[in-house]
């Protein structure tokens, strides 16, 4: 947790908040890539946190090109984010992302 108290965790807020906060990653080649916060869940006690690139316009990117990686927050409420170099772990957390992405779909198709 942070010690300002106007500031809330990325994982304690819902999703219209987060989709407003951008996220800049430095990839391996040192190129830069702006992404929003999709979401972030947990997985057997552990924070996940999915990521859409955006165009150079700030916009989705139209290929659905999703980043997943353990998300956390050290003692300052800094977050941080974490590779997945397991298979049968980011394998998981990618069946549960599209369950979770399906069941938003059909949400928002019963609000038709």
């Amino acid at each position: 947790m942070s010690d300002n108290p106007n500031t809330t965790p990325l994982n304690e807020m819902d999703e219209d908040e987060m989709e407003d906060v951008r996220v800049t990653l430095t990839m391996d080649d040192d190129s830069e890539v702006e992404c929003r916060i999709l979401t972030i869940f947990d997985l057997d006690e552990q924070d996940y946190i999915v990521l859409l690139p955006l165009d150079d316009q700030g916009m989705d990117n139209e290929e659905g090109e999703v980043f997943i990686y353990r998300y956390f927050e050290d003692s300052e409420g800094n977050p941080n984010l974490e590779d997945i170099d397991e298979e049968e772990e980011y394998e998981a957390v990618a069946d549960r992302f599209e369950l979770l992405d399906e069941a938003e779909w059909d949400a928002l198709l019963d609000n038709d």
